[in-house]
C-alpha cells in the first residue's frame, strides 16, 4: 500500500500539512489565500482590471479594493475595535449595510500596484495580531460590534471564507477575460 497520499494536489503557497497550529497556520492560510487573489489581480491586464465579467458589475479592481477594507473592517475596526478611515471605503455609499442599492467603487486613478500595497500593510498588521493575542480573545466593543462580538479565531474563519469564496469567482472572471 502507498505510503503516500496523491488524491489532493498541492498548490502553490499553501501551508505544509504539518506546519504549526494556531496563529501561524492562520497566518500562513491568510497570506496564501490573500496572495493568491493579489497576484491573480496583477497578472491581469490594465483593462481587464478594470471590465466587468459578471452579471452584478463588480470589476477585479474592485474586489482588490473590497478585501483590503474587508480585513481592516474585521481585524481592526472589528477585533481591535479601532477607529479606521473609510471602513466602507470599498463601496460607493458611506455604510452600504443600510444602502439598498450600493455597489463596490474605486477612484479612477486607483491602480491594482496601489491597492496591494496597501493590502499589504493590512496583513501585516493582521499578521500582529494573530501573533501577539490568543485566538480566543474577545473582540472590543465599540469599532464594528456594540453587541456579541466574535473571537479572534471566529473572525479568522470568516475573512478566509471570504477570500476563498472571491479568489474562486476572480478565477471564473480571469477564465472569461481570456487571461
Amino acid at each position: 500500500m502507498p505510503t503516500d497520499d496523491n488524491r489532493v494536489a498541492r498548490f502553490a503557497g499553501e501551508p505544509r500539512k504539518d506546519g504549526p497550529a494556531g496563529a501561524e497556520r492562520w497566518i500562513g492560510y491568510l497570506d496564501w489565500a490573500r496572495g493568491d487573489l493579489v497576484d491573480n489581480v496583477l497578472s491581469m491586464s490594465y483593462d481587464d482590471q478594470r471590465t466587468s465579467q459578471v452579471p452584478s458589475a463588480w470589476t477585479p479592481l474592485e474586489l482588490l479594493s473590497h478585501v483590503l477594507h474587508m480585513e481592516q473592517r474585521w481585524f481592526v475596526w472589528g477585533f481591535l475595535g479601532e477607529q479606521v478611515d473609510e471602513p466602507w471605503g470599498d463601496w460607493d455609499a458611506d455604510d452600504p449595510t443600510t444602502a439598498a442599492t450600493a455597489r463596490w467603487a474605486v477612484a479612477d486613478d486607483e491602480t491594482a500596484e496601489s491597492l496591494a500595497a496597501r493590502l499589504d500593510v493590512v496583513a501585516e498588521r493582521t499578521r500582529g495580531i494573530l501573533r501577539d493575542v490568543p485566538l480566543d480573545a474577545i473582540a472590543a466593543p465599540g469599532g464594528r460590534f456594540d453587541d456579541d462580538p466574535p473571537t479572534l479565531e471566529w473572525i479568522c474563519f470568516h475573512v478566509l471564507a471570504e477570500y476563498a469564496r472571491h479568489a474562486g469567482q476572480l478565477d471564473i472572471v480571469a477564465e472569461l477575460a481570456g487571461d
